[in-house]
């Protein structure tokens, strides 16, 4: 599973191959744009990136051992650059990209390069992103950009157009419960929760292994499911306005509730498609025999368009009262 060929990545073969070989030929180009969902790898893939691009080592880059590698392990290297807005949920600011620039205006201190990660640039303000916008059409020569968002469509055309897209999807569950095994040393029966749990998301799962506090707020966040389904529309709104409050807690939740019912549909269906929460089954066949395939898949529509509302911005409250009409009723 790991190799020196993928870089020490666990999955995208096609990407790290992609890669390897611009790297190799001296093909690169000036902007990468990296898409996925939050835990799928965007940003280990474009570390990985940056240490083969600024490794000094021997032989095929990166060599993990030079100094340069390790300064892009440590995230001290000078000619690397990473800029992310403040918190997830927050917005990546036109001064930020500006100060970017300042830098990547500058010659490499150590190497061929200079370069920059923008991670969750789909936080971006519209003024932060028409200021890349500027650096992206007329780059310096030395300078490789790798731009990361959740979706290509969350960002401007303008900018998905001058970046080579590299789409990185979901690993296999059985791929992600070995690599919680072999590399992150997890027991066998957590790395196999959690692997279904991350929906193949190996970051997600890696960091949910070294959070001790996850699962607790996922059981908290499915007795909350349970209780709405009991109490009334004016109780729903109260739930709803202090959801809306945290938008990274508003997201989790929506997850693992879209999660959630979908696994009640496929009970309800009778599939043989696996679970994504298998510690539940029990919970899961009673909800599924109280709502059954229709209304589950309803609630299932209802969840992911409230997700989407949000990824463009909507009003959180407004958006999470009309879900609460959505739930099914006591």
């Amino acid at each position: 599973m790991e190799t020196n060929g993928n870089w020490g990545i666990v999955g995208h073969e096609w990407a790290v191959a992609l890669l390897r070989r611009a790297v190799a030929r001296g093909t690169i180009s000036h902007a990468y744009l990296l898409t996925g969902p939050p835990g799928v790898g965007k940003t280990t893939l474009a570390r990985a990136l940056a240490a083969a691009l600024l490794c000094q080592g021997e032989g095929e880059p990166p060599c993990g051992a030079c100094r340069a590698c390790r300064l892009v392990a440590g995230g001290n290297h000078p000619d690397l650059h990473v800029v992310a807005s403040e918190r997830v949920g927050a917005s990546l600011k036109i001064d930020q990209v500006r100060e970017l620039q300042r830098q990547l205006a500058l010659t490499p201190n150590e190497g061929r390069w200079r370069v920059a990660i923008l991670r969750r640039f789909e936080e971006a303000t519209t003024s932060a992103a028409n200021a890349l916008l500027k650096t992206l059409e007329e780059p310096p020569p030395y300078v490789v950009l790798a731009v990361l968002a959740s979706d290509a469509d969350r960002l401007l055309p303008t900018i998905v157009s001058r970046c080579q897209q590299v789409p990185l999807r979901p690993l296999p569950v059985a791929v992600v419960q070995q690599a919680l095994i072999e590399r992150w040393h997890a027991e066998p029966e957590q790395a196999e929760l959690l692997a279904h749990l991350s929906g193949g998301r190996l970051g997600w799962a890696v960091r949910t292994l070294n959070d001790r506090t996850a699962l607790r707020r996922r059981a908290q966040r499915l007795a909350d499911l349970d209780h709405l389904l009991n109490i009334s529309i004016i109780e729903r709104f109260r739930y709803a306005e202090r959801l809306a409050r945290d938008p990274v807690a508003t997201q989790e939740t929506l997850d693992l509730w879209i999660g959630w019912w979908r696994d009640v549909m496929l009970v309800a269906a009778e599939t043989d498609a696996p679970l994504t929460n298998v510690d539940r089954e029990s919970a899961l066949r009673d909800y599924a025999h109280r709502f059954g395939v229709e209304r589950s898949a309803a609630v299932v529509e209802a969840l992911r368009s409230a997700a989407e509302r949000l990824k463009r911005n909507a009003n959180p409250r407004l958006t999470l009262e009309v879900l609460m009409l959505d739930l099914p009723r006591p």
